[in-house]
């Protein structure tokens, strides 16, 4: 299997919480092209990928929430589903926050993350790193945050 196959591999029920990987880099054109500051970064174990992580700082060229003013956004976060429930989502978000926290894009205070309401093992997650969501819902999505 190609290193790219894996990462689109998601489960039919959850095509619909999280945008696909050509999406990604597209919006990682955007970002750039705008002044803002993507990162995206393939998730491994060991050699093997096993999903998909895409943050951003800054200007999006996109509309945004209230909270997306110099702060970052965790804008995908996917396992692949052979992959899902081993763990992997709770090691990228722990590495994730690691990285942010060195401000490689410039200082925060916060790190925001869009999610479907109904995604409730995502919430989960989140919640578990202590994100919290601040009400504010933005394109039929909800916005949780974590102070830095």
């Amino acid at each position: 299997m190609k290193n790219g196959e894996v990462l689109e591999r998601r489960a039919e029920e959850q095509r619909r919480f999280v945008a696909s990987n050509l999406s990604s880099v597209a919006s990682c054109y955007v970002l750039a092209t705008n002044g803002g500051h993507p990162f995206p970064f393939a998730i491994y174990s060991d050699e093997q990928p096993v999903g998909f992580v895409m943050l951003a700082y800054g200007i999006t060229g996109y509309e945004e929430p209230s909270i997306a003013d110099d702060n970052y956004c965790i804008m995908r976060l996917m396992i692949d589903k052979q992959y899902q429930n081993r763990g992997y989502g709770w090691e990228a978000m722990k590495k994730i926050l690691e990285f942010i926290r060195t401000f490689p894009a410039g200082q925060a205070h916060y790190c925001w993350i869009p999610y479907k309401p109904d995604n409730v093992a995502a919430k989960k997650l989140y919640e578990s790193f202590g994100f919290r969501d601040n009400g504010e819902i933005f394109n039929n999505e909800s916005i949780t945050v974590l102070r830095l």
